[in-house]
């Protein structure tokens, strides 16, 4: 693909932005992965930052900022949330928990789209929120499946183990139990995409004294039937 458009300003920062989709990298990396000039790269990628197109990890890192979230969450047409809305309804009303739709972003993840439980206690995940792909069920169930590459960089600060995602490969779901916050389990199932990639994954939550420290006993069963029929949806009219 021609990665030149004939506006230098913005290739120069397209490809910044292309680095910064596989992960955190500080200036150096950027400057040796864009073969850009490196007053370059800082000036651009101060000027990303300033637009929260760009933004820090702990360490300083560059990543990819949180308006990509909100810019992904705005977007109406998005066939993929459209096709989920109504399996996340139908998965709530069939649990009781509130339900997610979560996509990999990098070193985040994303929720794409939610259904709230609508009384009592329960687990609110704003449509937007970026949340960390280090723990949580729908993290495992969004690097299970990835290349053993991306799978080994993501467990390097996880909560969980390789073992822990051949165990969700092996079972077809996954479950955690105040990994991600604490009193807050859940549930995650992959919804394939037309290519037989996983491209997003299912999810129920709320607090562990109502789903327990299993949750999947009581409800793997549903989130996988809702995740492969959002996935029979998807590879039906090609939308993944």
């Amino acid at each position: 693909m021609d990665n030149h458009s004939g506006v230098g300003v913005i290739d120069k920062a397209a490809a910044i932005l292309g680095v910064l989709e596989k992960g955190p990298a500080s200036l150096a990396t950027l400057v040796e992965q864009t073969h850009l000039a490196r007053p370059t790269v800082h000036r651009l990628a101060l000027a990303l930052e300033h637009h929260h197109l760009v933004g820090r990890d702990e360490s300083g890192a560059f990543i990819l900022g949180d308006r990509f979230a909100t810019l992904a969450a705005s977007v109406g047409e998005d066939r993929l949330v459209s096709a989920a809305l109504p399996v996340l309804t139908t998965l709530r009303d069939r649990t009781g928990e509130s339900s997610q739709l979560y996509r990999r972003h990098g070193d985040q993840r994303i929720c794409m789209a939610a259904v709230d439980r609508p009384v009592g206690l329960r687990d609110s995940i704003p449509v937007g929120t970026t949340m960390t792909m280090s723990a949580g069920s729908a993290a495992k169930v969004l690097l299970a499946w990835q290349p053993a590459e991306v799978m080994h960089a993501g467990l390097i600060d996880a909560r969980f183990t390789a073992a822990d995602l051949e165990l969700v490969r092996e079972q077809g779901f996954a479950e955690s139990s105040s990994e991600r916050e604490a009193g807050v389990s859940s549930v995650s199932a992959p919804v394939w995409g037309a290519a037989g990639t996983v491209i997003a994954a299912v999810s129920i939550s709320g607090p562990s004294e109502r789903l327990t420290a299993h949750p999947g006993m009581l409800h793997a069963s549903a989130v996988i039937d809702a995740a492969r029929q959002l996935s029979d949806v998807l590879q039906r009219t090609e939308l993944a």
